[in-house]
């Protein structure tokens, strides 16, 4: 099972996730679930890295898991906007197609990170 926190803003806008596990919906190395995880996350944290007024910190220590956090300034709230809903309605379906294999819960103003 894979397990997303979403972590939003008062204004709706992406400020954290944090995914753990695997799908196991197609046996290992054909999971469509992570597949379809993984080019979402993967995709949004390239198009919002060095991207100016956004500051991207997060880490994947190992296979099956990845963290991170975003901060914005005025310059890039549109850009992380646009992102984050592409990035946040993405994950919504993967985890409605698939509510055996992908969970997602999202959090308003506030998420705890794994340790």
């Amino acid at each position: 099972m894979i397990e997303i926190k979403l972590a939003l803003d008062g204004a709706g806008l992406l400020r954290g996730c944090d995914i753990q596990g695997h799908g196991g919906a197609n046996g290992g190395g054909a999971d469509v679930v992570c597949a379809a995880v993984s080019v979402l996350i993967r995709t949004a944290l390239r198009v919002l890295t060095g991207r100016p007024g956004i500051t991207i910190r997060g880490e994947a220590p190992e296979r099956g898991s990845l963290w991170m956090e975003a901060e914005y300034t005025p310059e890039g709230r549109d850009f992380l906007s646009a992102t984050g809903f592409f990035l946040t309605e993405g994950l919504k379906s993967v985890a409605a197609d698939y509510p055996g294999h992908c969970k997602m819960t999202i959090y308003t103003n506030s998420m705890e990170r794994r340790n």
